[in-house]
């Protein structure tokens, strides 16, 4: 299963942020037809707008992917201290390049579900479009808890099933066997009954077949 993610965002690296951006005509359409119309700019917009322009504390990005969204954040927060990790070596180069020159921001090769940090490491934790993909889930969320500081922040958004037939039959018979997203998928009410196992605070938004949020425990 490793190998396959490995190897689907090798071969996706190229369309990757146009897909993601809605950067040509062909991914305007893809994300109109298959995702409703959810504007992947706007949920970022959203999700960003959560981290406060002086944000000074120490921050997981996971999985980085190539920084095409949190590149102007990230680099304007000069009194915090970023760590960006992904499994994909691919995603991270990427990342790298656009970030790379900032002391204040550190890259790990890596997996979610074995995080090589240590217990309440972090302030923030953030997920965009990476919980989807991750082999193994609840490891995952366990991870991503384990490593976040009492009273900090969990904040995410990835594909929820049970939002739109399309969607779920694009992700089932698709995006899956091509290693992009891996199984199983929860549903906005799996989502939430698991968040409030672990976190104090929650707040659950959705757009189409995306589910966006913070927690905080």
């Amino acid at each position: 299963m490793a190998d396959k993610i490995q190897s689907a965002y090798k071969s996706s690296k190229n369309i990757y942020d146009d897909v993601l951006t809605q950067g040509n005509l062909f991914s305007r359409l893809y994300i109109r037809f298959f995702w409703s119309g959810t504007d992947d700019n706007e949920i970022a917009r959203r999700i960003l707008q959560y981290i406060p322009d002086n944000f000074s504390g120490t921050l997981l990005d996971v999985p980085v992917g190539t920084a095409v969204f949190t590149e102007s954040k990230w680099a304007a927060l000069k009194g915090a201290y970023i760590t960006c990790l992904d499994y994909s070596d691919d995603m991270l180069s990427r990342a790298k390049a656009r970030l790379g020159q900032y002391g204040h921001i550190g890259f790990v090769q890596g997996d979610v579900g074995n995080l090589p940090m240590q217990d309440e490491t972090y302030d923030t934790v953030l997920s965009m479009n990476g919980f989807h993909a991750f082999p193994d889930k609840p490891k995952a969320f366990s991870e991503t808890y384990r490593v976040l500081k009492q009273g900090g922040e969990f904040i995410a958004c990835f594909y929820i099933k049970g939002k739109s037939r399309i969607t779920d039959w694009l992700v089932s018979s698709i995006l899956s066997k091509k290693g992009w997203f891996t199984p199983p998928f929860q549903t906005e009410d799996e989502l939430r009954s698991m968040l409030g196992r672990y976190y104090a605070e929650t707040e659950i938004h959705t757009d189409g077949s995306i589910v966006y949020f913070r927690c905080k425990k």
